[in-house]
């Protein structure tokens, strides 16, 4: 899923501000998996070329893939995992930081996983997981903060 399509904001509060009002319609931690899943559903498909080993995150159980491309001034990331439920949290991350300015990805945590009481929902090792792949994305997006930086000196 990404912010290209029609009526998604592009602000990344009010990205996390609709997330966090679906998760509230749904009445118990099972519907919130279930949408959880739903979301990973939704992914565009990796091409088998991205799924390498340089492009797993580090510190997750499963296989998750990120890849990411700066498009003029903006992050676009793509992703993909062989757990449902990790898909889907790596698909709700991307629903926040895709298409969003270097920037914004590391002054604006994600706040709709506390909002939501993930983190109380999550194992150990999903946790973890979840945090490796918030790392990676502001990694990225670091690197493409220093590129722009160097491309606006030269």
């Amino acid at each position: 899923m990404s912010n290209k399509e029609t009526n998604t904001p592009n602000d990344i509060d009010e990205i996390q501000d609709r997330i966090v009002r679906e998760f509230s319609a749904l009445s118990d931690w099972t519907e919130k998996y279930k949408h959880i899943i739903k979301q990973g559903d939704q992914l565009e498909p990796l091409e088998e070329e991205h799924k390498t080993e340089e492009n797993m995150v580090k510190g997750c159980q499963s296989n998750v893939w990120l890849v990411a491309d700066l498009e003029g001034n903006k992050v676009k990331f793509k992703a993909d995992s062989d757990a449902a439920i990790v898909k889907g949290l790596i698909s709700l991350l991307m629903r926040v930081y895709d298409r969003q300015h270097p920037e914004t990805i590391l002054t604006k945590p994600p706040k709709f996983i506390e909002k939501i009481g993930m983190q109380e929902h999550l194992s150990a090792t999903r946790a973890n997981g979840l945090a490796a792949m918030i790392k990676q994305m502001k990694i990225y997006a670091m690197a493409f903060k220093t590129k722009l930086e160097q491309q606006a000196e030269a």
